[in-house]
């Protein structure tokens, strides 16, 4: 309104602003290949002021010279450095650094204390973003992905086995084969994230593995002592299991040792990449202890259950 009563609008007011504040380049300077910009503008002395911007003069389309507290209120207050939009609204970004705590446990600490101190405006919203968001969408993903594999796994046992039973005790018992990765996992200081995910995944199937493989050595030695109508008894059934596991023991032991040797280099690296491959490979070293235990005495003495309850 002030400016408007001697013929200014805001782009003249800005421009007269800008050239004192922040100058104007008026020409360049030539030197060999190489051009600078010459910039003109008042002297620093003059820019720093407060009282000395009120005083910065403005010529009106009638010629006469107004100073620019005549027109605008000059005052220095606290705002962004730049403006941003997302969504056709005005953000600010609040950047964090977290340490020794995963991201999942930090931003559910910190929402609970936003919600308890702080009182948003109306119209206000906060959006937690960042590695956050994306942790979201990997659990998002994975609460798909991981009944679906469950359920694939179920169905390759089955048909491996032809029995729904047998298939059902490799995939009960997997979850005690994964304790030693959540041990290693506690001791070494890692959050849970996505690549330990992808590393409890690699294990489940390892230990998957050696679960199928032990209930076909029990089925092998159970049909033989079978064959040769040794299972009269109750000490007969558990001999043919006890044989039947006896036969995995060194073949575990040096699956177990080759793992363990391959992933220990990368537990030891410190290159490019081994904070994320570190936390891949830990779930499977600290599993490579209970899983293979796991398969020689939870797996057999479960198939023992099972098949000795028809004798005394």
């Amino acid at each position: 309104m002030k400016a408007a009563r001697f013929g200014l609008n805001i782009f003249d007011i800005n421009a007269v602003i800008s050239a004192a504040v922040g100058g104007m380049n008026i020409t360049e300077t030539i030197e060999g290949l190489e051009r600078y910009p010459v910039n003109l503008r008042f002297p620093r002395e003059v820019r720093d002021d407060l009282e000395n911007l009120k005083e910065l003069l403005l010529v009106t389309p009638t010629g006469a010279q107004i100073s620019l507290a005549q027109i605008a209120e000059i005052k220095i207050v606290d705002g962004p450095p730049m403006l941003k939009s997302e969504n056709a609204r005005l953000n600010g970004w609040t950047f964090v650094d977290i340490r020794g705590v995963d991201v999942g446990t930090y931003v559910q600490k910190a929402q609970a204390v936003v919600r308890e101190q702080v009182k948003l405006p109306p119209g206000y919203s906060i959006t937690w973003s960042g590695q956050y968001e994306y942790m979201l969408r990997a659990q998002q993903k994975l609460t798909q992905v991981v009944p679906l594999t469950l359920f694939i796994i179920l169905l390759l046992l089955y048909l491996t086995f032809g029995n729904m039973t047998e298939a059902l005790i490799v995939l009960a018992t997997l979850p005690f084969a994964l304790v030693g990765g959540f041990w290693l996992i506690f001791l070494l200081g890692y959050n849970m994230s996505v690549a330990v995910g992808v590393g409890f995944i690699a294990l489940a199937g390892v230990a998957a593995e050696f679960g199928v493989i032990m209930i076909v050595y029990l089925d092998n030695a159970f049909r033989e002592y079978q064959t040769s109508h040794r299972l009269n008894n109750y000490q007969n059934v558990k001999a043919a299991i006890m044989e039947g596991a006896v036969l995995r023991v060194r073949p575990k032991a040096m699956t177990v040792a080759v793992i363990i040797a391959g992933l220990l280099p990368i537990m030891q690296g410190h290159g490019t990449g081994s904070f994320v491959k570190q936390r891949i490979a830990a779930p499977m070293v600290g599993g490579m202890i209970t899983a293979p235990l796991l398969s020689l005495f939870v797996v057999p003495a479960v198939y023992l259950l099972w098949k000795g309850r028809g004798f005394k």
